[in-house]
């Protein structure tokens, strides 16, 4: 198989690639490939992906012993994104999550006008989403404010398999550990000029800052306060 000819890779040379339960459907994770990450894929039968944060390639498991055995590989209709059927040893998330997708944002968290619409027709603002920074900025906040409550809540009702659960037992030193690989992913990015890629380590980043500011009983409220302070 040549790549070149078959999947389209982005500007940084890298494709999305989602890992799925073969047998059950599950959907495991989202990392990242190369075309030397995709050949040895093929090659070795065995997950590889390339890190974007460690500039150089991986196979799953190789330390951890949670392989990904390849059942068989699909492109999408764009061809810009792979799925990997797999069976998993063990589990696939580095928390020690079977998958890496167990923190849930409810659908309230979401305004109906900030939702996407596919066939680029406006928003139910009646205005188009190009037209529409001011509703982002609303959307930001209330994604904010919701993903900090869920954060807060997982105190009293903790969740089987949680990974905020699992910074929050960890504790400060955890967290801020986490806060600190976060911020350097974050100017990895940034070097990189990659746009897609510093999105997801900003957001990354925010997500950890929210922990921490529950572990350390800081309100949104504390520091818009700050902020706006600061802007006087």
């Amino acid at each position: 198989m040549d790549p070149d000819n078959i999947v389209k890779f982005n500007k940084d040379g890298l494709v999305p690639a989602i890992a799925q339960e073969a047998d059950t459907g599950e959907v495991l994770m989202l990392a990242w490939m190369n075309r030397e990450a995709l050949d040895k894929t093929l090659s070795a039968g065995f997950a590889h992906y390339w890190s974007r944060s460690r500039n150089c390639l991986w196979k799953k498991g190789e330390t951890s012993g949670n392989l990904q055995e390849v059942v068989s590989l699909h492109i999408d209709c764009d061809s810009d994104t792979v799925l990997l059927k797999v069976r998993q040893k063990g589990n696939a998330c580095h928390t020690g999550s079977r998958n890496c997708f167990f923190n849930e944002i409810p659908l309230s968290a979401l305004p109906l006008s900030a939702l996407p619409k596919c066939d680029g027709q406006p928003t139910n603002s009646g205005q188009p989403q190009t037209e529409s920074a001011e509703n982002d900025g609303i959307a930001l906040g209330s994604i904010l404010d919701e993903l900090y409550s869920v954060i807060k809540d997982r105190i009293t009702n903790p969740k089987a398999g949680s990974y905020t659960n699992y910074l929050l037992e960890k504790g400060l030193d955890k967290i801020l550990k986490k806060v600190g690989e976060e911020s350097a992913e974050v100017i990895i990015a940034s070097k990189n000029r990659s746009h897609e890629e510093m999105v997801y380590e900003i957001s990354d980043l925010l997500y950890h800052l929210l922990v921490l500011m529950v572990d350390g009983d800081i309100s949104l409220e504390d520091i818009a306060a700050e902020l706006r302070n600061r802007r006087k």
